[in-house]
């Protein structure tokens, strides 16, 4: 899944469980590259790297940069930007259709990614609509 900054869903790809997700980030990194243009930078999961950094860097010239754990520390660690991504997967959660894995085909599960998402910031549009004092 691609998300920006914010943790709102640009591009969800769903395959079956036997692709790494290396090599699915590979396969986005062109969709990524012909429709957001200006994207220079990606923060990525330790999972990403090797052939997806070089590609991404080969190929389209956008920056990788993998987060990684403190191996000095143990336990839970908060991992910089990572929690981005984390969030919007939580936020997902939400709706039954996710969290129960219930989609027989693929693209009807990302579809459920997208529906889920413009859900959300719908809602969240009309709350900042209804907060925003009318204008004479």
């Amino acid at each position: 899944m691609v998300v920006d900054t914010l943790g709102y869903v640009v591009k969800a790809f769903v395959t079956e469980a036997h692709y790494h997700d290396g090599q699915v980030g590979t396969w986005l990194l062109q969709w990524v590259s012909e429709h957001c243009p200006r994207l220079k930078h990606i923060w990525a999961d330790g999972t990403y790297g090797g052939r997806f950094v070089e590609a991404a860097q080969r190929d389209y010239q956008i920056e990788v940069d993998i987060t990684h754990r403190d191996p000095q520390r143990k336990g839970f660690q908060v991992l910089p930007r990572r929690w981005v991504v984390e969030r919007t997967f939580a936020w997902l959660n939400l709706y039954r259709r996710l969290y129960k894995d219930v989609e027989y085909h693929l693209h009807s599960a990302d579809t459920v990614i997208y529906l889920a998402m413009s859900h959300l910031m719908v809602r969240r549009l009309a709350r900042l609509q209804a907060a925003t004092p009318p204008t004479p």
